[in-house]
C-alpha cells in the first residue's frame, strides 16, 4: 500500500466491512446460529455501548445505534440468515469527530470489539466465506 493511500485511510471517518472487503480482518463474518439469536445479541451489544439504539428494522435485517463510547459514532449493524443456522454480520460505523492523528483506527478497532463479542457469543464459522463468488 503506498503511502498516500495509507494516509488518506487513517483519516476516513467511516469503517465499514464487507464480503471483499481488502482488509482480511474486515471482511464479514459468519456465525452458526440462527437470525434471532445473532440478531438479539448483535442488539444487545448495541444497547451496551454507552449509548442508544435509533431504529431496529427486524424485517430488513438492520440495527441502527448512536454510541458514545470513546468517541461519538453511529452504528449499523446488517444481520443477514445466509443459510439454515448461518448468520452474517455487517458493520458501519462511522462519526463526525475529526483526530490530528487519524480516526480510521479508532473506528476500526470499535468493529474488531463488536466483532470479538460476537465470537465469543456464537461460533464463528469464517469470514469473507462468498466473496468473489
Amino acid at each position: 500500500m503506498s503511502f498516500f493511500r495509507s494516509l488518506a485511510i487513517r483519516y476516513q471517518k467511516l469503517c465499514e466491512t464487507g464480503e471483499n472487503h481488502r482488509d482480511p480482518q474486515l471482511k464479514t463474518r459468519y456465525y452458526k446460529a440462527n437470525f434471532n439469536q445473532v440478531f438479539q445479541t448483535v442488539e444487545q451489544l448495541l444497547k451496551e455501548q454507552n449509548g442508544k439504539i435509533t431504529n431496529v428494522s427486524k424485517d430488513h435485517g438492520e440495527i441502527a445505534a448512536e454510541t458514545n463510547s470513546g468517541f461519538p459514532a453511529f452504528i449499523v449493524a446488517t444481520i443477514i440468515t445466509t443459510k439454515p443456522f448461518e448468520t452474517a454480520v455487517d458493520f458501519n460505523i462511522s462519526t463526525d469527530r475529526f483526530s490530528p492523528a487519524g480516526i480510521y483506527p479508532a473506528l476500526k478497532k470499535e468493529v474488531l470489539r463488536l466483532y470479538g463479542k460476537l465470537d465469543k457469543a456464537h461460533t464463528f464459522v469464517g469470514s469473507g466465506k462468498n466473496g468473489n463468488v
